[in-house]
């Protein structure tokens, strides 16, 4: 449910390790499942001030000697001092302030301290994760990039603190039954059996005993959040025939494909080498994993043994995509396959790919009837979605929060 509360009970952070990044797509090489840094305004140099020179001293004349009966002069007006330049002082520099130790408290909510590591043991995997997939920043980018997923991994922190409270307060227990029930599901609508789940979670970056934990705070949020839904949310018929009228082109359903893949990287760990070596020692592998394929091999068990795309752990499987979803070499090749046809080696910016195409849906366009319920379902998640971020800001601004 792509709502707040999804957001917020961390049951979607799951859900980023499926093939994120990893997929042919043709975006930018960072990371599609983190935010977008805001843009940080620079700060305008302090104006120079220009001194003026000072005067060069006027020599003065000596007095013409006294001449008998002329007259005196006229006493000439001494010019004034010029006025005395004010010079600014320099603005004094701002010492950085030095990066919290681990047991530091970085903020009290309602009495209950959170310590710098504890933010730290959610921000570290997510930098790791990227050096692991040979994303790179731009210098300078990733301190400020960094500041802004700790910002934002602690207000997240503060809010599921706030919820723990009224989940404690409500007496919500969610058994082992319910959290079990829920993964079953989840494995289900990936089409995956239980051991192939937990290795698509593994290979994603996350442990099955972290990702159960998270599970269970969500499905305790989501108690919390039913209390206030309940009889607030309304969605008539009017509103769905609204819906579909205003939006029919999301209606209209493009062409679409279902692949596997197998994907070869060059081996690039190696700094020393020559980049050509690893890509026809990668090509080479992938012409090798080919002709097994073509020679009767499983394509599924070979996609698991040696594909370096998370999918391997779903035996490759990419799903359903549509034109513009993948890079184009690899588009061109899927699309230009019939269902149960394996492509050649194709090549792309992530490597080497063997594409098997599994299924193929002609474009075509959903009627009222059959949008129905999920037009219902969107709506009613909308009006739930805005029911519980007024419901999180009610207790953030009662709660007693303190920034250290």
């Amino acid at each position: 449910m792509k709502t707040y509360l999804t957001i917020l009970t961390s049951i979607a952070v799951f859900f980023a390790v499926f093939c994120t990044g990893c997929e042919p797509t043709d975006t930018a090489e960072t990371d599609i499942s983190m935010p977008e840094p805001a843009a940080v305004e620079a700060q305008p140099e302090p104006a120079l001030v220009e001194v003026e020179p000072e005067p060069e001293p006027v020599e003065a004349k000596a007095e013409p000697a006294p001449v008998e009966a002329q007259p005196q002069p006229t006493p000439v007006e001494a010019e004034p001092e010029p006025t005395p330049v004010e010079v600014k002082a320099k603005p004094t520099p701002v010492e950085a302030k030095p990066a919290p130790a681990p047991d530091d408290v970085v903020v009290t909510v309602n009495g209950v301290d959170i310590i710098e590591s504890q933010v730290q043991a959610e921000l570290a995997p997510q930098f790791e994760r990227m050096a692991a997939s040979g994303q790179k920043l731009p210098p300078g980018f990733a301190e400020r990039y960094k500041k802004q997923m700790r910002q934002q991994i602690l207000d997240r922190i503060i809010v599921e603190k706030l919820l723990d409270e009224k989940v404690r307060e409500n007496g919500i227990v969610i058994t082992n039954e319910q959290v079990n029930a829920h993964i079953e599901q989840m494995a289900s609508q990936q089409g995956l059996a239980m051991d192939d789940f937990k290795e698509l979670v593994k290979a994603g970056g996350q442990s099955f005993t972290d990702m159960e934990q998270r599970i269970r705070k969500g499905l305790g949020y989501q108690r919390v959040m039913e209390a206030q839904w309940a009889g607030g949310i309304d969605i008539t018929e009017e509103d769905v025939l609204k819906h579909y009228s205003e939006n029919k082109p999301q209606f209209a359903s493009p062409e679409q494909v279902r692949a596997s893949h197998i994907l070869i990287k060059p081996d690039t760990s190696d700094p020393s080498a020559d980049p050509n070596d690893a890509k026809t020692a990668a090509r080479a592998k992938a012409e090798d994993l080919l002709k097994q394929i073509r020679d009767g091999a499983n394509f599924a068990e070979l996609a698991k043994a040696e594909s370096a795309c998370p999918s391997a752990a779903g035996g490759g499987d990419l799903k359903f995509f549509g034109k513009g979803d993948m890079v184009p070499p690899f588009e061109k090749a899927a699309f230009a396959l019939k269902v149960g046809q394996v492509s050649d080696v194709v090549e792309t910016r992530f490597g080497y790919h063997i594409i098997k195409l599994t299924d193929h849906k002609a474009a075509s366009v959903t009627t009222f009837e059959q949008a129905r319920e999920d037009i219902l379902n969107m709506l009613r998640q909308g009006k739930q979605g805005e029911a519980a971020r007024e419901y999180i800001e009610s207790l953030k601004t009662e709660a007693d929060i303190v920034y250290h």
